[in-house]
C-alpha cells in the first residue's frame, strides 16, 4: 500500500443506479478526489458476482498519513459536492465508511482480486494487531497472491457533511479490516480455507468476522492523474 493511512468504504447503490455509479466514479470522483493534497490512489472493487456479499462495491483511497483525511481542503470537498456527487451519493445504500492507519503492509502492485475481512479487535487491541501481523507475515510465499494489509480503524466524532446529509443515514464504522490481494480468485478462497481461516483468526484474539471477496474495476495513482 501507499502511504500510512487509507479511507475504508463500502456501499451498495439503489436499483438501476449501477451504470452510472461506474461513470461518475471514473469520470469525476476518484479523478477528483486523488488530485487532493496527500491523496495517493484510489481504487474501486465490486463484488464477485457468484458471491452474495453486500454492500456491493468496496472503495479505498490510500493517503500520505490521516491528516489528509483530516484536512480542511479535504473537509470543503465533502461539503460542497459537485452537482454530479449530488445526485449519485444520494442513492448509496449501506454505506461505511472509516479512516484508518495502515497497521502494517507488504506486497507489490495491485491484485485484480481482494478479499476484505473486517474485524472487531478485543480490550486488548495491540496485542490483537501484533497477533495479526506475525499472521501475514507467515503466509505462504512464491502464490499469486499480490499483497496483505492490515487497517486499523480510527473513529472520529466529526460534524457532519453535506455528503452524509446526502446518504441520508450515520455511515457505520468498522474496528479493523484486512485486505488480501491476489492475482485469481482461487487463491483468495485457499487462503480463506487454510492460513487466513476463520479458526486461524479467531486464534489471533478477534472477536467477529466478516469476509467480501471483490474484483478490482478502477485504480488512480496521483502521478497518473497529474499526467493527464
Amino acid at each position: 500500500m501507499l502511504g500510512k493511512a487509507a479511507l475504508a468504504f463500502w456501499n451498495g447503490i439503489q436499483p438501476g443506479g449501477d451504470a452510472e455509479f461506474l461513470a461518475w466514479h471514473v469520470s469525476e470522483h476518484i479523478p477528483e478526489r486523488v488530485g487532493l493534497p496527500g491523496f495517493l490512489r484510489g481504487r474501486r472493487y465490486v463484488a464477485n458476482e457468484v458471491d452474495v456479499t453486500r454492500p456491493r462495491y468496496f472503495n479505498f483511497y490510500e493517503t500520505d498519513t490521516l491528516d489528509a483525511l483530516e484536512s480542511p481542503v479535504y473537509r470543503d470537498r465533502l461539503d460542497h459536492p459537485t452537482p454530479w456527487t449530488t445526485k449519485v451519493v444520494a442513492t448509496f445504500t449501506d454505506t461505511s465508511r472509516t479512516m484508518c492507519r495502515v497497521a502494517h503492509t507488504q506486497g507489490m502492485g495491485e491484485g485484480a482480486w481482494m478479499q476484505t475481512i473486517r474485524v472487531s479487535f478485543p480490550a486488548e487491541r495491540d496485542v490483537c494487531i501484533d497477533a495479526l501481523i506475525a499472521l501475514l507475515t507467515n503466509l505462504p510465499t512464491r502464490t499469486p497472491l499480490v499483497g496483505a494489509h492490515l487497517l486499523d480503524g480510527v473513529q472520529r466524532e466529526t460534524k457532519p457533511t453535506r455528503e452524509l446529509e446526502l446518504r441520508g443515514r450515520p455511515d457505520a464504522q468498522i474496528d479493523g479490516v484486512l485486505l488480501i490481494e491476489a492475482a485469481d480468485e482461487a487463491t483468495l478462497a485457499a487462503l480463506a480455507r487454510e492460513a487466513l481461516s476463520d479458526e486461524a483468526l479467531m486464534k489471533t484474539g478477534v472477536r467477529a468476522l466478516l469476509r467480501g471477496t471483490y474484483r478490482l474495476e478502477y485504480s488512480l495513482i496521483q502521478h497518473q492523474r497529474d499526467m493527464a
